[in-house]
């Protein structure tokens, strides 16, 4: 049964181990925090104005973290800062219940995402030969969105039992298991990569990655969605469609995660034997798809039928995504610049985790529901497939 999974090297497991215990804790702090702070009596602004804080926040992270890889530091040791901030940042927000304390544990969480990616995305390529890095990034993915799910569903079952802020409990105690397995097994260390001395400029590899960047800021800005505009548009309800209750819409917001752990493998694995235009297309396309139902959901009352359907093109836009946009990172960038070429695009989550939920909570607040944004997010997801011909993914560095 687990024949698939030994064929991995031992290291590409170990990096994927990691991801899962990080996503675990991640999961439900990433999307039911909304939640948490609406029955704080926050605004739909103020609670997005933390989410784009923490998104700034992450921004120095990620540039600091992916110089540092490329300097030869050893992947782990933005992987153990980040553990600690998010440690820091959840014992912050458990137990604040005024806007000071939640912008300084989102501040937190923030910097650890900026820190946390660079370092484990650099850890795939450095950790997977003899296996292809798109086969190794689809079981990265794999081992992201099972943690996810299931740190989600953790999550609904403390809202139903009337505990949601134990979501950062589970965070804490996750975080204390990844700080154990960093200290018994480090990650790869790039600097035996001898291209390290004589790095390509950056005009021979930076523009080519722009038309990437572009499309993974509006790609990127659906995530984002997910964890701040769609939590708020369940539990308040959308012109017809009723307001759900906080378990049930953790419920459905689960739905997605776990159509997105059985869709990951196999989409991910079908899409590594293509060009990576082939996914980044199927991403758009998937992701207007999914905006088109949400905001069609908002004029029944049975629209939660149609948001319930609405999962599964969100669902498949972010498995097409998250594998084929790292892959191309890693056929559009020099090996002694992945460290940087990675925070870059990890970067386009912080500049759309920043700008789209700042935009979802003005729309959300200014209409009352969620109609607009949906219908908006559908359109710029169509806008951007002219960006996807633009790309020309190459393996002439590795």
């Amino acid at each position: 049964m687990w024949s698939w999974y030994t064929q991995f090297p031992a290291g590409l497991r170990e990096v994927a181990l990691i991801r899962l215990i990080a996503m675990l804790g991640a999961g439900g702090v990433l999307y039911l925090t909304p939640m948490v702070f609406h029955h704080a009596h926050f605004s739909a602004g103020r609670v997005t104005e933390g989410l784009a804080l923490a998104a700034v926040a992450g921004t120095l992270g990620r540039f600091l973290s992916g110089t540092l890889l490329d300097r030869g530091l050893n992947c782990s040791v933005p992987v153990l800062l980040a553990a600690l901030m998010a440690i820091a940042g959840d014992t912050r927000l458990m137990g604040t219940g005024s806007y000071g304390g939640y912008l300084e544990g989102q501040v937190l969480l923030g910097m650890a995402v900026g820190f946390y990616w660079p370092a484990v995305e650099l850890a795939v390529p450095l950790s997977c030969p003899p296996v292809p890095s798109a086969r190794a990034f689809a079981l990265m993915r794999s081992a992201d969105a099972l943690g996810i799910a299931s740190g989600a569903l953790l999550g609904s079952l403390l809202a139903w039992s009337g505990w949601l802020r134990g979501i950062y409990a589970v965070d804490i105690g996750c975080m204390l298991v990844l700080l154990l397995v960093l200290l018994r097994r480090s990650l790869p260390d790039p600097r035996p990569r001898d291209r390290l001395a004589h790095p390509s400029p950056w005009r021979e590899w930076l523009p080519a990655l722009l038309p990437l960047l572009g499309l993974a800021v509006l790609a990127t800005a659906m995530p984002a969605l997910m964890q701040s505009a769609l939590p708020l548009d369940l539990v308040r309800g959308s012109l017809l469609r009723r307001a759900l209750p906080d378990s049930l819409g953790a419920l459905t917001i689960g739905l997605q995660l776990g159509l997105l752990v059985l869709l990951q493998w196999p989409v991910g694995q079908a899409l590594a034997r293509r060009p990576v235009t082939t996914g980044l297309r199927l991403c758009l396309l998937c992701f207007s798809a999914g905006n088109l139902l949400l905001a069609a959901s908002a004029f029944s009352e049975r629209g939660l039928l149609l948001l319930l359907f609405a999962q599964l093109p969100l669902a498949l836009g972010v498995a097409a995504f998250l594998p084929t946009a790292t892959e191309a990172v890693v056929e559009l960038s020099p090996i002694e610049h992945q460290g940087l070429a990675m925070a870059l695009l990890s970067q386009c989550f912080a500049i759309s985790g920043f700008t789209a939920p700042l935009l979802a909570g003005r729309l959300l607040d200014g209409q009352g529901h969620g109609v607009g944004l949906w219908l908006l997010m559908a359109l710029a997801c169509l806008a951007g497939l002219p960006l996807v011909g633009r790309l020309r993914p190459r393996r002439t560095f590795a």
